[in-house]
């Protein structure tokens, strides 16, 4: 069949069988029309045909785009920057790019861990990431300390057992998210952050709405693992990101209005570099939260006898919970006290043991626990020499003689049974009451 491609302004009639594939027929254009991409190491020119206003892969064939004979095929050469670096997610199986500039190359690790984390919507104190020999790549180093050089790809490692637990997160699937949550409460508390981060990030509001009905706030830092809790001194600095500044960089519009609903307090919960929601969402250029934020901030309380501007009252009630949390600091009954490290709780320190961030299943996890405590509770081996019945009835009379001969009068067990005897006899010459 006979086709006509469009390229720059030119147009040329090519035949070519109907069950051709669209890598092929950019082969015969590149001849028809001698076209010559240039390559270098930062940009990538290619082909790209397109039919009704779609972009061709280059394995499907004609015949199953439904191009028939006298089709126009739309030709263009397109240009992209190529990945500084590729990031293996193990908890998704995926290999996502990193591009930019090569001073990508000359960032600290945070900085990396920083876009890695808005790529893939994780909290940065849900993953580490590693070079391909395992060399774990800590946050206050250098990208060039570990050699890192253009094209590498580095791994993308979260939890041991977490993994099931951050795919229901991606996919915002509750019931799997509720079934996969830690059994200790420490660590659960942390996973409910992550989850509510993870949602507002992504836009899934059924798992949103549920974990605000479970005590989560938006206004709350995501944190870091509780077995980390002793080296939060020296934690990454967007683990104290909460969820509503991941909606706003997101445009999450909806998750922005339902967080702000439950707790109007959100309006003025600052990130790691002390801007509001209003001031991300003007640096992102998202509108509609802009409009929407905007709105709220310039808004009036009404309260019983008085109306309060909107900053005045979320400065007043700053006031009032910095005030309480104080309080029952003081009183010992604050609630932040009661899921902190405990002694013997896991104690995890850069370089002195093992991370435990692996992206294990949660199976292969059940499986060690058992095989630890099946190890603890292993039955005692039976003692080298058999012990006779009779031996021990020979014991125990020559026992009961040695005590005799010592007391001079009965044995102990002697007299408790003469004693039951004696009740008893008592008991049947009492007349019967009845």
């Amino acid at each position: 069949m006979r086709v006509f491609v469009y390229f720059e302004g030119s147009c040329e009639p090519l035949d070519i069988p109907s069950d051709q594939t669209v890598g092929a027929l950019k082969h015969l254009v590149k001849e028809t029309f001698l076209v010559q991409l240039s390559d270098d190491e930062q940009v990538r020119h290619y082909l790209e045909l397109s039919y009704g206003g779609a972009a061709l892969q280059d394995s499907w064939t004609l015949s199953d785009l439904t191009v028939t004979s006298g089709s126009a095929i739309r030709c263009l050469i397109k240009r992209e920057r190529r990945p500084v670096i590729h990031v293996f997610n193990a908890v998704t199986g995926e290999t996502f790019p990193v591009v930019g500039s090569e001073a990508i190359l000359h960032m600290s690790v945070a900085g990396l861990k920083t876009m890695v984390s808005v790529k893939s919507g994780l909290p940065v104190s849900t993953f580490r990431l590693s070079r391909p020999k395992d060399v774990q790549l800590y946050d206050c180093n250098q990208l060039q300390d570990y050699a890192i050089e253009l094209g590498t790809t580095l791994r993308l490692d979260t939890w041991d057992g977490w993994v099931e637990f951050l795919r229901g997160c991606l996919l915002g699937q509750r019931l799997t998210v509720q079934s996969h949550l830690s059994e200790e409460r420490t660590v659960m508390r942390f996973q409910l952050r992550v989850a509510l981060y993870i949602a507002a990030s992504l836009g899934h509001l059924d798992l949103a709405g549920w974990l605000l009905e479970k005590r989560v706030h938006a206004e709350e830092p995501v944190g870091v693992h509780p077995y980390r809790q002793w080296c939060h001194q020296t934690a990454h600095r967007d683990a104290i990101k909460c969820p509503i500044h991941a909606a706003v960089e997101s445009s999450q519009l909806q998750i922005l209005k339902l967080f702000i609903a439950k707790n109007l307090l959100a309006l003025a919960c600052r990130d790691p570099v002390g801007r509001d929601p209003l001031k991300i969402a003007i640096q992102h250029g998202h509108r509609d939260c802009v409009r929407y934020l905007a709105n709220k901030i310039c808004s009036v309380i009404s309260l019983p006898n008085m109306s309060l501007p909107m900053r005045v009252y979320l400065q007043m009630k700053y006031w009032v919970r910095v005030g309480q949390k104080r309080a029952a600091s003081k009183l010992l009954l604050s609630t932040s006290a009661a899921v902190k490290d405990r002694v013997g709780g896991m104690l995890l320190v850069d370089g002195f043991n093992q991370p435990q961030m692996s992206s294990k299943s949660r199976k292969a996890e059940t499986k060690l626990k058992r095989g630890i405590r099946a190890k603890a509770l292993r039955h005692l081996p039976p003692i080298s020499k058999s012990v006779n019945p009779g031996d021990l009835e020979e014991t125990q009379k020559r026992w009961k003689q040695d005590v005799k001969h010592m007391d001079g009068g009965p044995e102990m067990g002697d007299s408790i049974l003469f004693r039951g005897s004696t009740v008893a006899e008592h008991q049947e010459k009492m007349p019967s009451t009845s």
